[in-house]
């Protein structure tokens, strides 16, 4: 691997069989992803943006192809090779959070560092607190799930996944269940967290989040068509305040009392 290079594959192919059918997810992929990029994975539903992150994230294995990963072939790794790797290297972001019921945000954020026999319960306590602070949630630290927005969940999720000091977060559809001011939101603090060096895979099928992204990779049919750099980079942030206000929104809908 060249050097600032976090992850690369090489003709990576992904195969199916169901049944008699044969299903190739991916084919001939290449891809290298270098430290401190922020690179949005697109396709429609079926191009194969999820097997790739499936296999980027040591959940699956190519069927043919090589996969290096901070500069290690995850290839021919064993299960508690990859489930290490998955704990000490990567961060996960998902679709619908993936807390755990009735467990405050700090817990659900310390629950990756339990898996790391290096780190005390002090120092663990330390590190959920300091992220945390970093997504903007100081004063949710004690609040349980079902106690919290989507966005605020999500910010448990995005802090649970920096925690680690992984090499890079590996989202998906990070913002598919929020609505449009809190995924501006959520991009925002991806964008700041990107701007403090940390690398990140985004997959996403709305072309609208993909313009926060600094490239953009596009897939159809298990194999890349497109793979190129955001034309114009927008400000997540400046998006945001650009958006209507909604309590002018509400007061428009409100029909004045004496109207006849």
């Amino acid at each position: 691997m060249e050097k600032g290079i976090i992850l690369e594959i090489k003709n990576l192919y992904k195969t199916y069989y169901i049944g008699e059918e044969t299903v190739r997810a991916l084919q001939d992929v290449n891809l290298s992803i270098t430290k401190g990029e922020f690179v949005a994975i697109m396709g429609t539903s079926g191009s194969g943006k999820s097997t790739l992150l499936n296999i980027l994230g040591c959940l699956d294995k190519p069927t043919e192809g090589d996969y290096w990963l901070d500069g290690k072939n995850v290839k021919s790794m064993k299960k508690n090779q990859l489930a290490e790797i998955r704990n000490t290297k990567l961060g996960f972001v998902f679709q619908s959070y993936n807390l755990l019921p009735r467990t405050t945000a700090l817990e659900n954020v310390e629950l990756p560092l339990l898996y790391n026999p290096s780190i005390g319960s002090k120092l663990r306590r330390e590190k959920a607190e300091e992220a945390l602070i970093s997504v903007g949630l100081k004063d949710r630290m004690k609040h349980l799930s079902n106690q919290m927005s989507g966005g605020q969940q999500q910010r448990v999720a995005i802090a649970r996944s920096i925690v680690n000091d992984p090499v890079i977060i590996l989202a998906d559809e990070a913002t598919g269940n929020l609505d449009t001011r809190t995924s501006y939101e959520i991009m925002s603090l991806f964008q700041e967290l990107n701007e403090n060096g940390i690398t990140i895979g985004f997959v996403t099928h709305e072309p609208e989040i993909a313009s926060f992204t600094t490239r953009n990779v596009k897939f159809r049919d298990g194999r890349i068509v497109s793979d190129v750099a955001t034309a114009k980079k927008i400000s997540a942030k400046e998006a945001l305040l650009k958006l209507p206000d909604e309590n002018l929104i509400l007061e428009s809908h409100i029909i004045p009392e004496n109207l006849n």
